[in-house]
């Protein structure tokens, strides 16, 4: 059954201004978890006594390209010092997508978090879907190039659809290779690109994206929202009320 989480980056304004009373907030919400992307400054004991408090799962951390790549080691102890043992790049710059090389850093960064008993993850965005590596979309071409055993699947649904492919499909595609999905909802503008909006507002399959999931052995579905039009508090907290509707409807999430 899946476990529901937070991509703290939702909240990168509240937690820049309050990082230990937005983590607060966080939990009295409800969610079991949180994804980190940026530590502010705070040290891994100031972590560790906050999780404590609060009970939340450090369940995974995004961390930059460059970072995992040059200051493997450190990312890594700092991480298993927090108690998080998944580490996740989750966007790569124009600049950085060259897909071959992209693969080959990717397995050796894998290859020492594996070696330190953490996991190494890549996130999707829609641009792994429309670039291309090897006559593959980019998204395959990565995850083809580079052994499950080192490179496990964060997929982000929503960008998997709105890069025009099934969410469902990809899902089943890569059972067994992807602890955390991450779970968005989103709407098409007028001009085509995408509004990510709060849970069950858009027209992401949300329920047979989390039934899929479930069937895949994912442990986290982690809800993330890019831009809020209303406050991001309210906004997450909305999201994780739809999922509590889910679950009481029979869905196979722990809440």
């Amino acid at each position: 059954m899946l476990k529901i989480g937070l991509q703290l980056y939702t909240l990168r304004e509240e937690l820049e201004q309050d990082f230990e009373g937005t983590l607060r907030k966080v939990a009295e919400l409800g969610y079991a978890g949180v994804e980190f992307y940026h530590f502010f400054g705070r040290t891994a004991e100031e972590v560790v006594a906050l999780l404590q408090e609060t009970g939340l799962t450090a369940l995974g951390a995004h961390r930059p390209y460059d970072a995992m790549l040059n200051d493997t080691e450190q990312e890594i102890s700092f991480n298993l010092a927090i108690g998080n043992r998944n580490l996740i790049v989750p966007y790569l710059t124009e600049e950085q997508r060259n897909w071959e090389e992209v693969a080959a850093n990717l397995r050796t960064i894998g290859e020492k978090c594996s070696a330190r008993g953490t996991v190494l993850s890549y996130h999707n965005h829609d641009f792994e879907f429309t670039e291309q590596f090897g006559g593959r979309t980019a998204f395959d071409g990565i995850f083809e190039e580079v052994p499950a055993e080192v490179l496990k699947v964060e997929m982000d649904t929503c960008w998997v659809y709105y890069g025009g492919y099934d969410p469902v499909e990809y899902i089943n595609k890569y059972a067994g290779r992807l602890p955390i999905i991450h779970l968005k909802d989103m709407k098409k503008r007028e001009d085509g690109s995408a509004e990510t909006v709060v849970l069950g507002e858009g027209e992401v399959n949300l329920a047979a994206i989390l039934e899929a999931a479930d069937a895949a052995g994912a442990e986290w579905a982690v809800v993330e929202q890019d831009y809020c039009s209303r406050s991001p508090l309210e906004s997450v907290a909305d999201s994780l009320k739809w999922v509590r509707t889910y679950a009481n409807q029979g869905g196979k999430v722990h809440v």
